[in-house]
């Protein structure tokens, strides 16, 4: 284990101090930042993000992506927990905590609209950050493109119904620029630019070079490119964090405790199956992660930028990264109760 992955809770905290001090003490920096935004993408983050996932996508070849489309276990994993057992659990879950347990302290008005911004995070799968929290698992890169194209091409007809039936609302606007965009960004170009590398350097230096030499040069990207992720995302959120402290703990539990739930159901239904860890952590990890990008631009379009909604969204965003952290700690704690790794599920 490299130096960064050693001692990787502590440089996490390090970032999100770092993050909320420079949002307080620098405005200006995220205000300059906060200029480069397209769609709800926030473009530098996009970047970070991309530098993050294009080492993993070097690992893919084209064949063990047919491969993987043969193997339907681990994608029914994903599909069945992402839609037909996530938005429902996280609208109980959150319904019980925000309308019902802390009734005394949120009013009724807020508590509803803290509930929808927790059903839009429940009905969003996550598309980028999953490749990050694969490649910290060992997860099989090849296979959790293919679980993240899955769920992205549901989205584009699960997310609308879901959403509307849970919120009780006939119109919900679902911003497909900043889904299509994401797409984009956090899947064809990275693994395009990664498909054509992995071409070149082989055909030109050799395979042996290439796995022996050429990924390892990226060893450290990953997690350099998620903490200083960190720090931007904080630097934003400085404000909402030390302006509503109260508030966001409340959130922030019946989000932990969903997301904690999800990768249970899912992890354990791999383990059940006997799947690989290279294919049972990824599937847990993409019903526990969320689509934040989308439920944010969803909750300002529906609710407004000062909103109840908007702000559980954010409070999704500040605690996703230290809750799957954790949860891929647990993975790979867990790694022996797992078969070896084979292409036969």
């Amino acid at each position: 284990m490299g130096f960064f992955e050693r001692y990787l809770t502590l440089w996490v905290a390090i970032c999100i101090v770092v993050g909320v001090a420079i949002g307080q003490f620098f405005p200006g920096v995220p205000e300059f930042l906060s200029q480069f935004e397209y769609a709800n993408v926030s473009i530098p983050v996009a970047i970070l993000i991309w530098l993050m996932i294009y080492p993993m996508m070097l690992k893919i070849d084209f064949s063990s992506i047919l491969q993987a489309t043969k193997n339907p276990k681990g994608l029914t994993v994903t599909t069945v927990i992402n839609w037909l057992i996530k938005p429902f659990t996280m609208y109980l879950i959150a319904f019980f905590f925000l309308k019902i347990v802390f009734a005394p302290w949120i009013s009724e008005d807020l508590g509803t609209q803290y509930l929808a911004g927790a059903i839009l995070l429940g009905a969003a799968p996550c598309t980028a950050m999953v490749f990050v929290w694969s490649h910290l698992t060992k997860g099989n890169p090849a296979y959790t493109l293919v679980q993240v194209a899955v769920n992205d091409i549901i989205l584009l007809f699960a997310f609308t119904p879901i959403v509307a039936f849970l919120l009780g609302v006939s119109d919900v606007f679902v911003p497909y620029e900043t889904l299509f965009l994401s797409v984009l960004l956090f899947v064809v170009i990275p693994f395009t630019a990664g498909y054509f590398s992995r071409k070149y350097i082989i055909k030109n230096k050799g395979l042996h070079y290439f796995e022996n030499n050429f990924i390892s040069k990226f060893n450290n990207t990953t997690i350099v490119g998620l903490l200083l992720t960190l720090i931007i995302i904080f630097s934003f959120q400085g404000d909402v964090i030390l302006g509503n402290p109260l508030h966001i703990a409340m959130i922030a539990i019946p989000l932990t405790i969903q997301t904690f739930l999800i990768f249970t159901i899912a992890y354990g239904w791999a383990k059940a199956w006997k799947l690989p860890h290279n294919i049972a952590a990824p599937a847990g990890m993409i019903g526990a992660s969320n689509f934040f990008e989308l439920a944010v631009a969803v909750a300002i379009a529906l609710f407004g930028l000062d909103s109840g909604a908007t702000l559980a969204t954010v409070v999704g965003v500040l605690v996703e990264v230290p809750l799957m952290l954790a949860l891929v700690r647990i993975a790979n704690k867990t790694r022996n109760w797992f078969p070896e790794s084979k292409l036969d599920m």
